[in-house]
């Protein structure tokens, strides 16, 4: 009984603590959820609402009352219909975001190929777009292009991209050093406010991070900047090293991952 008392009682000097952390956890997990998918926007419609309804009621304001009980079911339609993107890009980060992850990091051994012929690309000023698989399965997107299944390796992104091929105006979608599928066509962004030099291959890249947790390489044609899409955002013309790094953090990639024998014999470019 003695051991019993003292375990109930560590239990209750430890269930404060215990709730706090949970808590704690919960709502920084449900703002990283709203921030990479952009819903700030929805709390902020919800809190306005909030804040006109609390006055209505401290104010005793019967008239707003009234009308805002009576149009209370069309507004939750009406807010479902207009906010309906960030409500489905909320409720798609939820179906793929690893709350608790264990266990050592998956290892990737094709980046480096990708990066050299997204150098070597750039510097011959022709577009090249990348899919890096993730979480979310993209069987819809390779369907609309072309199934290789081939080893990875940078020779061939420069041939794939490099050459007026059938297949350089789309997108390769690549896993675990496979190309899975190449000239593949990617959803274009519901962003309105993206800038107009932004031309359909940033488009597409961001498009399709709006839609899944997929990574995105874009390489431009006109600048020959190498940008990156990913949760709902571009980063454009950014550095090999911070890409890597980004790479890295997003894939899960350890620095032993690399091979790098491999990734020097294939950068010389092709024809």
């Amino acid at each position: 009984m003695e051991v019993l008392d003292r375990l109930i009682y560590l239990y209750n000097y430890l269930r404060p603590i215990l709730d706090i952390l949970i808590l704690t956890f919960i709502l920084y997990k449900a703002y990283d959820l709203m921030f990479k998918t952009n819903s700030i926007q929805l709390i902020k419609a919800m809190i306005l609402i909030a804040i006109v309804y609390a006055i209505a009621v401290l104010l005793d304001l019967r008239t707003m009352l009234w009308l805002m009980n009576f149009l209370a079911p069309g507004l939750i339609i009406a807010f479902a219909v207009i906010f309906q993107p960030e409500i489905r890009k909320l409720f798609l980060r939820i179906g793929q975001s690893k709350w608790l992850s264990f266990g050592s990091r998956s290892k990737h051994t094709y980046v480096d190929s990708v990066l050299m012929a997204a150098e070597i690309l750039s510097k011959k000023r022709r577009g090249m777009l990348a899919v890096f698989v993730r979480h979310t399965k993209l069987d819809d997107i390779m369907q609309t292009g072309t199934k290789l299944n081939a080893d990875l390796s940078s020779s061939l992104l420069v041939t794939i991209f490099g050459m007026d091929t059938p297949l350089h105006d789309g997108a390769c979608v690549i896993q675990s050093g496979k190309i899975l599928s190449a000239g593949c066509f990617l959803p274009l962004s519901e962003v309105y406010d993206i800038k107009k030099t932004f031309g359909t291959r940033h488009r597409a890249a961001l498009g399709l991070s709006e839609n899944s947790d997929a990574v995105v390489l874009v390489v431009s044609e006109e600048t020959g900047a190498i940008s990156l899409a990913y949760d709902s955002k571009l980063n454009y013309d950014l550095t090999i090293n911070e890409i890597t790094k980004i790479l890295e953090n997003l894939l899960e990639i350890t620095p032993d991952a690399y091979n790098l024998e491999d990734t020097v014999d294939e950068s010389k470019p092709v024809g």
